[in-house]
């Protein structure tokens, strides 16, 4: 690549980089006068970028919004992170499935052999869902994951558990086998059997560090059901055998109007009693914890089924009064 091309390409990505540019520190950077870097700019603006100078003695250059989309340049991590977007779209509900898919097949396309070979070992799990967390996992541990699951090869990792319980907060090694990379309200997962719990375990990305060398190659296992997606959703729901329903479900009537209730039900469902009234249908994996969730709607409530929620909730109760006494 001759030296103009790859300037070219310099100056492209810093503009890319951030919204405004002093044409003295563009010189800087890419080590030419002024009088190139305005050439240069005069290049670009013939290919289509739209870059904006402002006059005067400290002006500068822009890359502004344009009538047509110009090629865009990306780093390894942009794509990286741009591979994983494009596959966790097609479960957004906005219809956008097939488009994300022929964008992922152009960015793949127009990837040099290293880069598509790294976009190539991105293969992730969608699950649909509501609030939650945000996706902060590195994007060289998602490559990482993704990798050893393709590989099929047992992962070393450190895995650091949420803080709160005993001998939490401490990264602690664990021997997996990885069999899914999955996204669920905004957080990455690693599904995998854990070889020392003889079991399935799902394991949050951001707390996973992962440790060379790889293990020994294992063969894949079925997940119980065969469907990945909704045997984590009911992993995630405290059930182990692949059904999505809650292990606890049961009927409250609220003292609220059903629009006050319906975003904040999660899977639940809402059926409106009036004006101010409400039943409300909703799980948990536990008496207690759906007792609590039921709770924190700060309304007046009534029981409605089964006797195991009137009984958490007495409980409850009891307990909110012992601390206060």
């Amino acid at each position: 690549m001759s030296g103009t091309s790859q300037r070219l390409l310099a100056l492209l990505s810093l503009l890319q980089a951030r919204r405004d540019w002093p044409g003295q520190v563009l010189a800087q950077r890419l080590d030419v006068s002024p009088r190139t870097v305005r050439r240069d700019v005069d290049r670009l603006r013939d290919l289509g970028y739209p870059i904006v100078a402002a006059k005067g003695p400290d002006g500068g250059y822009r890359l502004d919004a344009g009538a047509h989309l110009p090629p865009l340049l990306f780093d390894d991590e942009q794509a990286v992170a741009l591979a994983l977007a494009l596959q966790a779209a097609a479960v957004t509900g906005a219809g956008v499935g097939e488009a994300a898919a022929r964008a992922l097949a152009t960015v793949r396309q127009v990837m040099p052999a290293r880069l598509r070979v790294r976009i190539d070992a991105v293969q992730v799990t969608a699950l649909r869902g509501g609030d939650g967390g945000t996706a902060d996992a590195e994007p060289g541990v998602l490559v990482a994951l993704t990798e050893a699951v393709r590989a099929r090869r047992v992962l070393r990792m450190d895995y650091t558990t949420a803080s709160g319980g005993p001998g939490t907060g401490t990264p602690a090694p664990r021997r997996v086998e990885p069999h899914h990379v999955v996204t669920r309200q905004g957080r990455w997962y690693l599904l995998a059997w854990d070889l020392d719990r003889d079991d399935w375990r799902t394991f949050r990305a951001d707390r996973i560090t992962p440790r060379s060398p790889a293990g020994a190659r294992f063969e894949p296992r079925l997940v119980p059901g065969g469907d990945v997606a909704a045997f984590v959703a009911a992993l995630f729901k405290g059930s182990r055998t692949g059904d999505a329903s809650w292990l606890c479900c049961g009927r409250v009537v609220l003292a609220a109007p059903a629009s006050a209730v319906v975003p904040y039900v999660g899977d639940g469902t809402v059926e409106v009693l009036g004006p101010d009234r409400c039943l409300l249908t909703a799980g948990s994996w536990s008496w207690a914890g759906l007792a609590a969730s039921v709770a924190r709607f700060d309304v007046d409530f009534e029981v409605v089924d089964p006797p195991e929620l009137r009984d958490a909730v007495v409980a409850l109760a009891r307990r909110c009064s012992a601390a206060v006494d």
